[in-house]
């Protein structure tokens, strides 16, 4: 952070401030916890804040003494577990003579999670929205210990259930799709149970006997059978594309009509979501319509995405909308990595593994860890605005936004900022003004509170030269300010600006 601006900033979702005149304070491991616990954070210890909510520095008397007590304790099993800070996140700054000490306190990897305080995880683990720390209720906890496996949630056996429990009629209808992909392959004509246990849909259980896993039965089981392993299961598809009537079209797992599987659904749900799209009337080489563009292979990436990534064991289900402005993906459960990293691409960690692998053998999403940077490039070369992912928390979702337009509308993007506590709105005239490098940074912010250079010349396809000039003429349009010790700082980076 920049202390010299102190004045800029307010307390937020990434930022606790404290006076800690009496010493440590105790309420610093709740803050803790919390960032390491939702997208990492600052604390700062001597800094107050005022009835305005502007920050003010008070100074620390002895902050050196501080910092050590607080590395004692961190390194405490029986105050901190696991401890997630390193050297580098703690410091102390002099700012008109008086002393801060600042403790920047990273994201913790979903194997490291639930940090938690006190020995105790289930009263001792917090999280953090725009209002502050919460205690973090039972659901949530089991939520994190089930991300921290490294086996994929998917892989548990069902033998209770036998193969003959799963629908053909998915089963069949995923073979003839894996049969046009795989003409020359020695599984197409092994019988359903081989083939189930090759693509990891069953598994030879102690008994000697197939048996689903997760995947299997997720993907091609009937809706009341999945529904006694996964109580909460759930799959919504709704077009609301006309303010007169609630929906105009629905498909919902709770049918008699279909299986209610997750790859029933996504036929269905993609058969109806592609009416959305734009197809330009094109011949291909022997003269014939070519009815799909790159916004079809984004489409059908988005929806592999949200199904694979979905927490089953979770409240709400999956919910697939069509509205004028866009097409709004979500699921249960946030995303495995940071939203960054996330756009940045390069890793792979799919909540639920086996189901991504059989999505991608009917070539049907990613698995290399470029699916979302893809699925971006994707739909922005079909001439619509760049998409964006987001995640929320209490209750713990992810989403991504297609628009249909070519721009993000500037209400949206000030929703964003609003649900964010930020208080700071754009004109449309402003944002009509802005080219579209611009409105990307200024979504990219609205969504993840901060941006990059690196992120912004990735997301908006510029150099990193355009995406530095592009952003440092957002600050001087007083859009955008930055936050970094220097101007060599790697960590440097820059949030909307506060309200005059």
């Amino acid at each position: 952070m920049d202390l010299s601006k102190l004045d800029s900033y307010k307390e937020g979702n990434r930022l606790e401030a404290k006076e800690a005149q009496g010493g440590l304070p105790r309420s610093i491991w709740a803050s803790v916890s919390a960032f390491a616990n939702t997208n990492g954070g600052i604390i700062l210890l001597g800094v107050a804040e005022r009835k305005d909510k502007a920050l003010e520095v008070v100074g620390l008397k002895d902050a050196h003494r501080m910092a050590d007590d607080f590395w004692n304790a961190a390194h405490s099993p029986d105050k901190l577990s696991p401890c997630v800070l390193a050297d580098k996140d703690v410091r102390i700054e002099s700012i008109d003579g008086k002393d801060v000490l600042v403790i920047e306190v990273p994201r913790a990897k979903r194997q490291q999670r639930p940090v938690y305080i006190s020995g105790n995880p289930v009263r001792g683990t917090y999280r953090r929205d725009h209002t502050g720390d919460y205690s973090c209720g039972m659901s949530e906890i089991e939520a994190m210990y089930r991300d921290a496996s490294n086996e994929s949630a998917d892989l548990r056996l069902h033998e209770s259930l036998s193969v003959t429990d799963l629908s053909t009629e998915t089963v069949d209808s995923y073979r003839r799709r894996y049969d046009l992909y795989h003409q020359s392959s020695a599984w197409k004509d092994l019988p359903n149970e081989e083939f189930l246990c090759r693509i990891g849909a069953a598994c030879i259980g102690e008994d000697g006997k197939a048996h689903p896993t997760s995947a299997g039965l997720l993907m091609f089981g009937e809706e009341w059978r999945i529904m006694g392993e996964f109580p909460h299961y759930f799959l919504d598809y709704r077009q609301e594309t006309s303010p007169e009537t609630r929906w105009q079209d629905r498909v919902t797992s709770q049918t008699d009509e279909w299986p209610g599987n997750v790859f029933g659904f996504y036929q269905r749900a993609y058969e109806k979501m592609r009416q959305a799209l734009k197809v330009p009337f094109k011949l291909d080489e022997n003269s014939l319509r070519v009815d799909e563009t790159s916004a079809h292979e984004a489409l059908r990436e988005a929806i592999a995405n949200c199904l694979t990534n979905a927490d089953y064991n979770e409240r709400r289900g999956v919910v697939l909308l069509w509205q004028e402005n866009g097409l709004k993906l979500s699921n249960p459960g946030g995303f495995r990595v940071s939203v960054e990293d996330a756009y940045a691409g390069g890793i792979s960690d799919p909540r639920n593994e086996t189901m991504m692998k059989m999505f991608t053998l009917v070539h049907v999403g990613e698995r290399a860890g470029s699916g979302i940077p893809n699925m971006v490039k994707n739909w922005t070369e079909a001439g619509y605005g760049t998409p964006v992912l987001s995640e929320q928390i209490n209750p713990e979702r992810s989403t991504i936004f297609l628009p249909l337009s070519g721009e993000t509308a500037p209400d949206e993007v000030n929703g964003d900022f609003l649900a964010q506590g930020k208080s700071r709105a754009i004109s449309l005239e402003l944002y009509s003004q802005m080219n579209d490098t611009e409105k990307v940074a200024l979504r990219l912010v609205a969504e993840q509170g901060r941006v990059t250079t690196a992120l912004l010349a990735t997301q908006a396809g510029v150099s990193k030269l355009t995406a530095t000039r592009t952003l440092k003429g957002l600050v001087d349009k007083n859009v955008l300010v930055w936050r970094g010790r220097n101007k060599t700082d790697p960590a440097q980076y820059y949030e909307m600006a506060s309200s005059s």
